[in-house]
């Protein structure tokens, strides 16, 4: 069974932009990480509340992405995020920027963020509590 994509729209900003007008290749990394953020708070899951009450946090660990067409101011953008492999201490997501309202596709990647205890920033295992809301 394939998981449920989460979409998150956003618009870009002259601040999102280079000097050629079109959307800086490292914000697009940026809005993935938005997308993953309220992703992860539409399952009830709150990153701050997660250091708090656990004491561990998730950390990018590994990416690649591939641009395929520029985005530009004003531009309206889908971003995506579906969790691809959930392991004991880090996700695999599958992440895409997408023109509104056509879907081209601009940009997509795979991004796998581990858990680490905040304090050490050493691996551990992600809180069950996690595991079980992305099963959802």
């Amino acid at each position: 069974m394939t998981a449920p994509i989460f979409e998150h729209r956003l618009r870009v900003y002259w601040e999102d932009t280079d000097a050629g007008g079109i959307v800086f290749y490292a914000n697009y990394l940026k809005f993935f990480e938005r997308a993953r953020t309220e992703w992860l708070r539409s399952l009830g899951i709150q990153q701050s509340v997660l250091r708090a009450t656990t004491g561990g946090m998730f950390v990018v660990a590994e990416t690649t992405v591939r641009y395929l067409l520029p985005a530009r101011l004003d531009d309206e953008l889908l971003v995506t995020a579906r969790l691809e492999e959930a392991g004991r201490t880090a996700l695999t997501i599958a992440q895409q920027a997408r023109m509104r309202p056509d879907g081209a596709l601009l940009c997509e990647g795979m991004i796998r963020i581990g858990w680490v205890d905040a304090q050490r920033l050493r691996p551990a295992r992600i809180p069950p509590l996690i595991l079980e809301a992305l099963q959802q």
